[in-house]
C-alpha cells in the first residue's frame, strides 16, 4: 500500500486534468463526453449473468480481443462478458463486433483511484479478468488481488522503450506485475522483458491477432468495393496517422500514373474531414466510401471514411502501405493484410509490431521501405509486376496460417487459473 500511496495521491491531482482532457478531446470527438460517470465508477447497466471482465483500451486492442471474447463465450456459456474501454472508438469497435451478442456489454474502465475501482468491482463482480496487451493499472490489480479475482494479461507485448519506462518505477511496477495471476506473452522477447520487470507465471502464447477472422459480410463488401473501383489498380494506405497523409499524397501525385486509385483510410475517424481537406489542397479528385457511388474514372483518391471495415479494404486492394510506420509512431498491425493475401509495404518505424513485421518480411509477405517516397515507388512497382504480387499474396496467406493458435493457448492458461464461479 505504501508503494501505491504516492501513485494514488498523484491521481487525485491528475483527475481534474483528466476530466478537462475529456472536454478538450470532445472538440473533435463528442463521444468523450458520453458516459463520463462510468469513468468515475458509476454504472447503470447490469450483466444478465456471471461476469468475465475483458479490458481492451482502444480500437486495436478491441479487434485483437475478438477471437478471445468469442472463445470465452463458448467456453463459459453461463457467463457474460463485460468489455471495458478507454476511448469512444474502442467502444464503437466493440459495438460493431459484438452488437448482436446479448451476453457482451461495453462500458468505460474507471480511472485508477481506489474508490472508483472498488465501485466497478462491486457493481459487476467479475469471476476473472483478462487485460489485453499491456494496460496496467496498479490500484485496479491490487483490488482484484484482495478480492481474489484472478486477472490474466493476454496477448502481452512490451517494447524495449516501454520496458525502460516501467523500469523507472521498479517498486510500483514489480508490485503491479506480481498482482497478475498469469501472463500470456506474444513472443519470447516480450516474456523476457516482462519477467525482467518482476512478472511471474509468464507463458508464451503467441499473437491472438493471427486468429482474427474476417467479420461476416466482409468478403461480400470487398467484392462490392471492387465493383465500384472497376478495373483500376488499387493501392491502399491503411490506418494512416496525422503527419503521414501529406507526404503520402505528394508522393502519389508525383509518381502514380492516372489509372492508379489510392484508397486512403485514416486511423482515427475524427480526422476524415481533415484528410479530405489535404486531398483537395493538392488538386486530387476525391470520392468517399460513404457516398456509395461508383468511382469515377478521374477520381484519384477514394477516402475510406468508415469504421470496422479494414478487412474489406485490404481484400479489395492490390497492395497496401501500412500507416503509422512512416513516422516514429510504432506502426499498425499488418496481420489482417497478410490474412487476406494483400502484399504489404511497411515503413521504418514498426516497433509496436517489430517481430511480426520482421517475420512477414522474412516470409516474403511484406517489404520494407526507408521513407514514404520509397514506399510509394515500391508499391507502384508491385502493381505493375503481377507475378511478384501473386507470390507475396501467397506468402502472406501461408504466414498468417502458420502463426494461428494463440487464442486456444490463452484459454488453456485461463482454465489453469480455476476462476471462482
Amino acid at each position: 500500500m505504501l508503494t501505491r500511496l504516492p501513485y494514488s495521491l498523484l491521481w487525485l491531482f491528475v483527475l481534474p486534468l483528466a476530466l478537462l482532457r475529456l472536454v478538450w478531446r470532445a472538440r473533435r470527438q463528442p463521444g468523450y463526453l458520453k458516459h463520463v460517470g462510468e469513468r468515475l465508477g458509476r454504472y447503470t447497466v447490469r450483466a444478465p449473468c456471471r461476469v468475465i471482465w475483458v479490458h481492451a483500451v482502444s480500437v486495436g486492442e478491441t479487434r485483437a480481443a475478438e477471437p478471445l471474447v468469442r472463445a470465452l463465450l463458448q467456453r463459459w456459456p453461463e457467463h457474460s462478458v463485460v468489455l471495458t474501454h478507454m476511448t469512444p472508438t474502442g467502444r464503437e469497435t466493440s459495438k460493431a463486433l459484438f452488437g448482436g451478442e446479448s451476453r457482451v456489454l461495453r462500458v468505460y474502465l474507471p480511472y485508477d483511484l481506489g474508490c472508483f475501482v472498488h465501485s466497478f468491482l462491486r457493481h459487476f463482480r467479475p469471476v476473472f479478468g483478462v487485460i489485453m496487451e499491456t494496460e496496467l493499472w496498479p490500484n485496479l490489480l491490487a483490488a482484484c488481488r484482495r478480492r481474489r479475482i484472478p486477472v490474466m494479461l493476454a496477448n502481452a507485448r512490451l517494447s524495449e522503450r516501454s520496458a525502460r519506462r516501467y523500469a523507472r518505477l521498479p517498486a510500483l511496477t514489480g508490485l503491479t506485475m506480481k498482482a497478475l495471476s498469469a501472463i500470456g506473452a506474444q513472443t519470447a522477447a516480450d516474456a523476457a522483458r516482462l519477467s525482467g520487470l518482476g512478472a511471474e507465471r509468464v507463458t508464451i502464447t503467441g499473437n491472438i491477432k493471427f486468429d482474427i477472422a474476417p467479420p461476416p459480410g466482409m468478403p461480400e463488401l470487398a467484392r462490392a468495393f471492387r465493383e465500384r473501383f472497376g478495373t483500376r489498380p488499387v493501392l491502399l494506405a491503411a490506418s494512416t496517422r496525422e503527419g503521414e497523409e501529406g507526404p503520402l499524397l505528394d508522393a502519389f501525385a508525383r509518381l502514380a500514373p492516372p489509372d492508379v486509385l489510392l484508397a486512403l483510410v485514416p486511423r482515427h475517424p475524427q480526422r476524415f474531414d481533415a484528410v479530405a481537406g489535404l486531398v483537395h489542397a493538392r488538386g486530387l479528385a476525391l470520392q468517399r466510401r460513404s457516398d456509395e457511388a461508383p468511382v469515377a474514372a478521374d477520381t484519384r483518391v477514394w477516402l475510406g471514411d468508415s469504421m470496422g471495415e479494414m478487412f474489406a479494404y485490404y481484400a479489395a486492394a492490390d497492395a497496401a502501405l501500412i500507416g503509422g510506420s512512416w513516422l516514429p509512431l510504432g506502426g499498425q498491425n499488418l496481420i489482417e493484410a497478410c490474412a487476406v493475401g494483400t502484399p504489404v509495404i511497411a515503413g521504418p518505424h514498426t516497433f509496436n509490431f517489430q517481430l511480426v513485421a520482421e517475420q512477414a518480411v522474412a516470409a516474403g509477405a511484406a517489404q520494407r521501405a526507408h521513407d514514404i517516397g520509397d514506399g510509394m515507388a515500391q508499391a507502384l512497382e508491385l502493381l505493375r509486376d503481377t507475378g511478384a504480387r501473386a507470390a507475396m499474396a501467397a506468402a502472406g496467406l501461408r504466414f498468417a496460417e502458420a502463426h494461428r493458435g494463440a487464442t486456444q493457448r490463452s484459454i488453456e492458461v485461463i482454465e489453469r487459473l480455476k476462476p471462482a464461479g
